[in-house]
């Protein structure tokens, strides 16, 4: 693990403008700056960078964080790769944690094999550019394949030479340890000596969403050699089949631009469409379709294109993957080609235009594409279409959201010709499979059903979170202002009654706040606001202020999120330059007493109406008089604590 003190020292070091004007066009704009957001289609600037607070906030997509939190976003990388990239930036020394003996040699054994692979790949490619055997033979393949020098060189296509241990020595004698060699699968060690796996092919690395080579695909072009005429690596520490696709890397920025992922068989499939300008494109390297991969791909989008040949193994791959990519919940079409194309050959005779048209044409949503497909082999037999539809309902239950399912029934009964009822029958009994005992749906009442469902599932609007979300949202923006608060007091008069007293008292907001809270023991429901409060009032107690750099060095990116949304609140009018209009936007500070007390006020009087709600029902539950009576006691009380809140409320608005 990277040790806490480098962890701190990227966050002093980095610049939130300086990272991201390198993926951002930015412009001054007052303290901050602007710039076209890098995660939707846009022409007004929503995209804010602030240097002060070392924040950044995208409006038109409502993310936003700090430095960390955007190479998360923007270049996918986990948390420790968005360290170690800021690190290597800014010449920052990673310090690792310490590590049991077990875990340093897992880490050290890990990036060996990454070194292994990285040199590996830059020798193959040298081989490929350099060496007579690797002009001769690999480039020329590839160039007769339409592949561009550009194309070949972005991909990093190299060429293992035919010589049995040509790579072995050479890593070798570089430094590379046998036993590296072996469990990365590039040599084969027996009783006979050493062997390189692929020799005598064309390669094709295959990268992690970070861009490390994590293993290699191999063509063999002599057509007399007894070999598979596509090998993959071996798995290993760091390359697990079922867990990569081909061209992640280069096509991730894209995916996430257009929100659709074309998916493809081969690697050749994936160049050719690169280099005609369809960039959001990856492959299962021949491979059957996992689970692991497609939730690599929901990472940057919901939006599934598959892209198979016209034949009957390529229309049987497609089949297979729809049901994976359904019960991920995203959303899947399938586009075939014409008999006898697949996307390289279609990709090599066509125009970058002509190439988009025909996906845009031919791109069937999943069930009219498999309704066709089904219906066109049971061929008018009454029982091959019995089982088609129990095929197709079949991959409709896969799909978690309910009202997609009604909609996708709703549509499957208009193409099969068969009543809406007896698809919900038998959407019901796929269900009833998966959950024996338990009634899913409703056959006299499907639609009807649908809609409840997702009704009870719609988030209902809670005004306790509301309030809480303000009182973090104040104690961000003005925890250390002091500002003035109307109090009440307790004194004794002349003739020796207790009275209130109004006055004005003058603190922090951030005392004010902890107080109140504290002395009637509220506490926030959220956790993630529970989370935060603690934090700024401990940051608060300590300092006495809070440094919005400092602020956004979280590990936790909920609460940057969160912090991130709140520090940028005050700053939104500055994108729309509303001076320039001659509209002036007021400073909150100005009423900033009455928003805490009003706030607080309110978020009292909704916790005493759940607390006489609460009460209320609990009465219904009692048989005994004599504990109702004791129970409605108590909502007397709160409903007379409750009329003094208001009295307060009122004053105060």
């Amino acid at each position: 693990m990277i040790n806490r003190t480098t962890i701190d020292q990227v966050y002093e070091t980095a610049r939130v403008e300086e990272v991201i004007g390198d993926f951002v066009v930015l412009k001054k704009s007052g303290s901050n700056f602007k710039g076209l957001s890098p995660f939707s289609q846009e022409r007004t600037p929503s995209f804010m960078v602030s240097p002060v607070k070392q924040i950044w906030k995208d409006f038109s997509s409502g993310k936003g964080g700090n430095v960390v939190a955007f190479l998360m976003e923007h270049e996918h990388f986990t948390y420790p790769e968005a360290i170690r990239f800021l690190a290597k930036k800014y010449n920052i020394e990673i310090d690792e944690t310490e590590q049991s003996q077990e875990e340093k040699e897992r880490a050290n054994a890990k990036e060996s094999l990454y070194l292994l692979s990285q040199y590996a790949m830059e020798s193959f490619s040298k081989n490929l550019w350099e060496s007579s055997e690797g002009m001769a033979i690999g480039l020329s393949y590839f160039r007769e394949r339409g592949f561009t020098d550009a194309s070949i060189r972005f991909f990093e296509l190299g060429y293992s030479l035919e010589e049995k241990d040509a790579f072995f020595k050479k890593a070798k004698k570089a430094g590379y340890t046998e036993a590296y060699l072996e469990q990365s699968g590039l040599s084969i060690l027996n009783d006979q000596g050493a062997f390189d796996r692929f020799r005598g092919r064309v390669m094709f690395p295959i990268r992690s969403m970070a861009g490390r080579v994590q293993g290699f695909g191999g063509r063999i072009l002599s057509k007399t050699a007894k070999a598979a005429k596509y090998l993959n690596s071996p798995e290993s520490e760091i390359y697990y089949k079922s867990k990569v696709l081909y061209g992640l890397f280069e096509a991730k920025k894209t995916i996430a631009k257009e929100d659709v992922c074309y998916l493809v068989e081969g690697y050749t499939d994936v160049i050719q469409l690169y280099q005609k300008g369809i960039e959001n494109v990856v492959s299962s390297s021949g491979t059957a379709l996992t689970s692991e991969q497609i939730r690599l791909i929901r990472r940057l989008t919901s939006n599934i294109v598959i892209l198979f040949d016209g034949d009957a193994a390529g229309l049987r791959a497609a089949l297979r993957g729809v049901d994976l990519i359904l019960e991920q919940g995203m959303h899947v079409k399938v586009c075939t080609f014409p008999e006898g194309e697949d996307p390289d050959s279609f990709a090599k005779k066509n125009t970058t235009e002509e190439i988009q048209f025909f996906l845009n044409e031919n791109a069937k949503d999943f069930i009219e594409f498999k309704t066709a497909l089904l219906l066109e082999t049971s061929k008018g037999d009454p029982v091959k279409k019995a089982e088609t539809v129990r095929d197709i309902v079949g991959s409709i239950s896969k799909i978690p959201d309910s009202i997609q399912q009604e909609i996708y029934i709703k549509h499957c009964a208009a193409l099969m010709e068969l009543s809406e009822e007896v698809l919900f029958n038998a959407l019901a009994q796929e269900h009833n499979k998966k959950t024996p005992g338990v009634k899913k749906m409703t056959p006299t009442s499907p639609s009807s059903e649908g809609v409840i469902k997702s009704v009870a599932k719609m988030p209902v609007l809670n005004p306790i979170e509301s309030l809480e979300k303000q009182l973090i949202s104040i104690l961000v923006q003005y925890g250390d202002v002091e500002a003035s608060f109307d109090e009440l007091f307790l004194i004794t008069d002349e003739e020796g009654n207790l009275v209130e007293e109004s006055k004005v008292v003058n603190s922090k907001v951030f005392e004010k706040i902890f107080l109140d809270l504290q002395q009637d023991e509220i506490e926030l429901v959220q956790p993630i606001f529970q989370k935060v409060y603690q934090f700024l009032i401990t940051t608060y107690q300590m300092e006495g202020q809070l440094k919005p750099e400092k602020l956004m060095q979280q590990d936790d990116p909920e609460m940057v999120q969160l912090l991130a949304d709140l520090l940028v609140a005050e700053e939104v009018h500055q994108l729309h330059d509303w001076e320039k209009k001659n509209i002036f936007v007021k400073d909150r500070k100005i009423g900033v007493g009455q928003l805490v007390s009003e706030t607080i006020l309110t978020l009292r009087r909704n916790l005493i109406d759940q607390k006489i709600k609460q009460l209320m029902q609990e009465v219904q539950d009692k048989t005994d008089a004599d504990s109702k009576h004791e129970f409605l006691e108590d909502v007397m009380q709160y409903q007379q604590l409750k009329k003094v809140l208001s009295a307060k409320l009122d004053r105060v608005l």
